[in-house]
């Protein structure tokens, strides 16, 4: 049997077939068309509006939070060894420290990880020690 595009096989083919004996035949009802339109597609139920899609996108992931929080942690590091190589280099690194204390005042993300929390607080200490030190140099100066 030939199919020729989207419309139904031809009424003609099938009768015969159904005559040779093959087994197979589509029954002709009283009247009824050979083949019933489609049904409409229902729309999907979902998110209705681009609002609620934004919300959804605002939602991050233990991962997501997990990710931000050894960012965090690593910036600090990086301006803690910015710190140390001015200090060794003889500078005073005043532009160093106001990187860390910058650093140091980012929002700190709620990552649910135990050990990370631990290690994120020792770094978070080491800088607010760093920048202490520091404002005790520059009184006494």
């Amino acid at each position: 049997m030939k199919v020729a595009g989207p419309s139904a096989p031809s009424p003609q083919l099938s009768r015969a077939g159904a005559r040779a004996g093959d087994g197979f035949s589509v029954g002709q009802g009283s009247g009824a068309p050979a083949t019933a339109a489609p049904a409409q597609a229902t729309p999907a139920a979902g998110v209705s509006s681009v609002s609620a899609l934004m919300a959804l996108q605002g939602v991050e992931d233990a991962t997501e939070r997990r990710r931000r929080a050894v960012r965090r942690g690593s910036g600090l590091l990086d301006r803690l060894d910015e710190l140390k190589l001015a200090l060794l280099g003889g500078e005073d690194g005043a532009a160093t420290l106001d990187r860390l204390a910058r650093t140091l005042k980012e929002a700190r993300p709620d990552e649910g990880h135990d050990g990370l929390k631990a290690v994120i607080d020792q770094i978070d200490l080491r800088a607010a020690v760093e920048l202490a030190k520091a404002d005790l140099r520059r009184s006494a100066a």
